[in-house]
Parts: structure tokens; C-alpha cells; sequence
């Protein structure tokens, strides 16, 4: 007795240690004042890092069924989910099936045609022209074949550059009058040009750069940017973007098919609002993220703030033409995603079907190995019917010969194995059968609905940007920053999934501001360059 209530003390004393280490909003504040400017750069930014890290981690591990493999893939990040690493056996089988190693893909040099943003510098050849007789054969008359051959000459230069204009100023010796160059048209009215804003939000939003890192990096390159301008200008920046943003939301609206997710984010001013309250409602600030398929176009959404998934997809389905059937509907099984007033036809994320198996794979790799080798074929009938070029309706049918069976003999494996008690409900295991069984319907919709996706991943890829952004940035202050920082993230991801330039984009938005207010549906990522063409020579230069 004496010897239990003594190891009882010492893990309470324990907890007490490390609750003792979990500051409030305002102690990590005061404490990061205190240091600041007392201690090397490098020195602060760990102890900033460590003071948010530590409360992250220890909600990671009151999480229900958080076990040690998950929390080592949430710290560390996985190296593989694919089944040959995951299963001895599955590993064994695939070095039988492939006795030859093959290159990687995406290893190799890259062709000149891969460089689109670059500039094209045509270059004749100093002896010859067309229609000349051949210098080789002297019977023959060259002519110009329609492929040159490039050279490739890469250069770098500073995210931001900067002109100083020097205007010679005269003094009359007599009277003192003096006399200053006109400034050059070129140098324009402002300090900063429109470009400047496009880039500060493309390397903060787009990928990640804090302020502060720029601010120190412009300084090492002698082009000084305080991070008080770069804000200014950014958000000077986005509100000539704003008609565009408003157009992505109506017309992902009327999408047939969405995709949504959500992941945790900080707002420093909304988090003290939240502890100020005396009982909130939620205590949580989510950025969630919807994709929409429209046509054979993308559209990503960002959205930053106390709501859940489920609660925006609400908010963005009241611009649905109600003339519209239900949207098709993918996300996780968690409830927060869905809906609670539109309508959609739901169905779940296979991979996170599969994700429970990944987890309990090193435990149970034989039982894994046959769900994940299901789930993989699955997925090898998706990539042929993709190379084939089926439409929604061959798809289907094809998943239907294909899929259904694999599908079908899973599902009454599991069922099987529960009948039998092979396996413990309340185990990790079982837990991996449950969810399966759980949401079998919707985890299967691509076998019933024509065009359903298999998985939410692109979804998935989308909120990268936002953990991307709280990783390195660790919060925003203000909703106003939050507000600004979902349009620049929903243009940039929208722009890279339709493999469009977001620098040029962006800043032929800017450049054309009157033309997009006016008509913000001609200027989306996909038709924006029809406009362009047509603006006057000063505006479509500018962009």
C-alpha cells in the first residue's frame, strides 16, 4: 500500500512538473518580452518554438488512441505508407515481382520545355539563313526546322530589387535658386510597386517565409524591406484581388463535386478573446480548406476562424443554385466536416480507411497486409482507367468489374473475423475493423456515383500550405491578417493547381484592377490571359 501511494505521489508531483510548463497566452508573451534583445536571434526563435511545441505535444498525448507510432508520425512526419515497407512479407513479395531496379521518377534533367516562365531570346545563325544552299553538300538549300536548339543559362537575383533614382540638383552662385532633374517616368508615384506586394505574399503564403526571415534575408543583400512594409504592402495588395476571391467562392459553389478538411491554426488577438470569455462555446481556431472540381478546373478555398469544416461548406453551399442537384461530398469521418444544413451526397476518404491498418501494421503485419494489398488494387484500377481516359460513366463500370469484387471479399473478411472473435473490438486493431465496417457506404462510393473520388488527398495536399504557414510563422495577430492570408493562399493553390503562374497572375490582377472589379468572372486563373491580350499596351506590360 505504502509502496503504490508513494509511486502515485511521485506521478502527480510528476504532472505537476509539467503543468508548471504549460503557459497561458499572456505568460508566454511576458516571458518572450522578457528575453527579447537579451539573448542571440537563433537562441530566441528555439525558446519561442519550444514554448508553443510543448502544450502541442502534450494535447497530442491526452488525444483518445494516440499511441506511440502515430505520435512518432505526427512528431517526426512518416517515411513511407506504402504496404512493401510497411509488411515484411509484402516487402519480400515485391522484391520477387521486380528483379530489375527501374529509375526513379522526376530523377533526371529537365527539358527546356519545362522552363515556361522563361525568358526566350531567338538566336540566328550568323552565316546561314533559310533558302541558302547547304555549305556541306553544295547541292541542297537549308531550311528552318520548326525546333530550335535551346541552351539553358539560369541566373538568381533577390526576391525584392530596388532602383534608386538620382536626380542632379543645380544652385544658381548668385542667388542661391536651386534646380533638380524631373524624375523619370519610370520611377513612378510610389515607393513600392504592385510587385512587391505580390512577391512578400507569395513567399509568406505561398511558402511559408515569415516577415522577420525576409526582412533579415533583404538585409543580407543590401535591398532593406522591414517587415512593417511588407504587411502594408500585402495588404494593400489584396484588395484589388478581392472581386476574384469572391467569384471563386460562387463558382466552386455550383461544383458537383467538394472536397473539405480542416486543421488547427492561431490567431493571437482571437485566442485572448477566447480565454477572456468566461464559458466559450468552443475554444478551438481552425483554417479549413474546400476544393472544388469544376469542369476540368480547380478551385481552393481557405477559411480561418472559430467554424469547423462542416460550418464553411454550409456558408459557401448558400451561393448554390438551388435549381442544382446535391454536391458529391468527400472529406474524413469526423461529424465537424459535414454539413448541418446543406445537403450532400457524402462519401469518406479511403486512405484514412486505410490509415488504422498502417498504424497496427508492425503489430499485425500478415491481417494488414491483406487489407492494404485490397486497397492497393483498388488503386492500380484508378491509375489504369486515368491512363485510359474513361469518362465518369466508364470509370464506374470499370471500378465496378474491377474494384467491387476486391471490395466485396474485404468486407466479409472483416465481418468473418468479428463473427469469429479473431479479433478484440477495443484493440487498435479492432478499432482499424470498426472504422472500416463503420463507414463502409461511404468509403465506397466511387462503386455506386458517377466520377466519386477515391480519396480526399487533394484536399489534404491543400492544407500543407496552412501548416506550412503555422509552422513557420506560429500564429497570426489579428483576424484581419488571418482574412488577408486565406485570399493570397486560396489564389496561390488555386493558380498551382491549374498549372498557371501565380506571380504573373497575381500581378496582372493588380496591374488591371478597374477591368477585374468590372468583370471578375474574365480574370479566374484558367481565362485570365484572354483579358490580358486585350488591355492596353501599359496595363498588360505591367502584368
Amino acid at each position: 500500500m505504502k509502496e503504490a501511494a508513494r509511486k502515485k505521489g511521485r506521478g502527480c508531483k510528476g504532472n505537476a512538473r509539467f503543468a508548471a510548463l504549460v503557459l497561458s497566452e499572456e505568460q508566454r508573451s511576458a516571458l518572450l518580452d522578457a528575453i527579447r534583445g537579451k539573448i542571440a536571434a537563433e537562441h530566441f526563435e528555439l525558446i519561442e518554438a519550444m514554448t508553443q511545441a510543448f502544450p502541442e505535444l502534450l494535447g497530442l498525448l491526452e488525444q483518445k488512441g494516440m499511441s506511440i507510432s502515430r505520435l512518432r508520425r505526427i512528431a517526426f512526419g512518416a517515411s513511407t505508407e506504402k504496404t512493401a515497407a510497411l509488411c515484411r512479407e509484402g516487402a519480400a513479395a515485391e522484391a520477387v515481382k521486380a528483379p530489375g531496379k527501374t529509375k526513379r521518377k522526376g530523377h533526371g534533367r529537365r527539358p527546356a520545355s519545362s522552363y515556361t516562365g522563361a525568358k526566350r531570346v531567338p538566336v540566328s545563325h550568323p552565316t546561314l539563313k533559310a533558302g541558302d544552299g547547304c555549305p556541306d553538300c553544295q547541292k541542297g538549300k537549308v531550311r528552318t526546322l520548326p525546333e530550335p536548339a535551346p541552351v539553358i543559362k539560369v541566373r538568381a537575383a533577390p526576391p525584392i530589387t530596388a532602383t534608386v533614382y538620382e536626380m542632379e540638383v543645380l544652385r544658381c552662385s548668385l542667388c542661391g535658386k536651386t534646380f533638380t532633374a524631373p524624375t523619370p517616368e519610370e520611377a513612378g508615384q510610389e515607393k513600392y510597386e504592385p510587385s512587391v506586394g505580390v512577391m512578400v505574399a507569395l513567399l509568406r503564403y505561398g511558402n511559408g517565409m515569415p516577415f522577420n526571415r525576409l526582412e533579415g534575408f533583404q538585409e543580407t543583400l543590401e535591398i532593406p524591406l522591414p517587415s512593417s512594409n511588407q504587411w502594408e504592402e500585402a495588404k494593400k495588395t489584396a484588395q484589388p484581388l478581392r472581386p476574384v476571391f469572391e467569384c471563386l467562392k460562387w463558382t466552386a459553389a455550383q461544383a458537383r463535386t467538394l472536397f473539405n478538411d480542416d486543421t488547427t491554426m492561431r490567431i493571437g488577438d482571437l485566442r485572448r478573446q477566447i480565454q477572456a470569455e468566461k464559458d466559450p462555446e468552443r475554444t478551438g481556431i481552425f483554417t479549413s480548406s474546400i476544393v472544388a472540381e469544376v469542369e476540368d478546373h480547380h478551385i481552393a478555398l481557405f477559411f480561418t476562424g472559430r467554424k469547423h469544416a462542416g460550418e464553411r461548406l454550409d456558408e459557401l453551399l448558400r451561393l448554390r443554385d438551388t435549381a442544382l442537384p446535391p454536391p458529391m461530398q468527400i472529406c474524413d469521418a469526423l461529424s465537424r466536416n459535414w454539413p448541418k444544413r446543406a445537403k450532400t451526397l457524402l462519401g469518406s476518404c479511403l486512405c484514412h480507411g486505410r490509415r488504422p491498418f498502417v498504424e497496427v501494421a508492425e503489430s499485425f503485419p500478415q491481417e494488414c497486409l491483406r487489407v492494404l494489398k485490397s486497397v492497393r488494387i483498388i488503386y492500380r484500377v484508378e491509375s489504369r482507367s486515368k491512363a485510359k481516359g474513361y469518362d465518369a460513366q466508364e470509370r464506374l463500370a470499370f471500378h465496378q468489374r474491377r474494384s467491387k469484387p476486391v471490395m466485396d471479399k474485404l468486407k466479409r473478411w472483416l465481418e468473418e473475423s468479428f463473427e469469429q472473435k479473431l479479433v478484440e473490438p477495443n484493440s487498435g486493431f479492432g478499432q482499424a475493423f470498426n472504422y472500416l465496417l463503420g463507414h463502409w457506404e461511404k468509403l465506397t462510393l466511387f462503386l455506386r456515383e458517377p466520377g466519386a473520388p477515391l480519396d480526399n488527398n487533394i484536399c489534404e495536399r491543400a492544407l500543407k500550405m496552412a501548416i506550412r504557414h503555422r509552422k513557420n510563422s506560429l500564429s497570426y495577430k489579428t483576424p484581419r491578417g488571418a482574412e488577408v492570408g486565406d485570399l493570397f493562399m486560396s489564389l496561390i493553390h488555386t493558380c498551382r493547381l491549374n498549372r498557371v503562374n501565380p506571380h504573373h497572375y497575381l500581378t496582372a490582377l493588380v496591374g488591371n484592377a478597374s477591368a477585374v472589379e468590372a468583370d471578375p468572372a474574365r480574370w479566374l486563373p484558367w481565362n485570365y490571359k484572354e483579358p490580358l491580350a486585350a488591355a492596353s499596351p501599359p496595363q498588360a506590360l505591367s502584368a
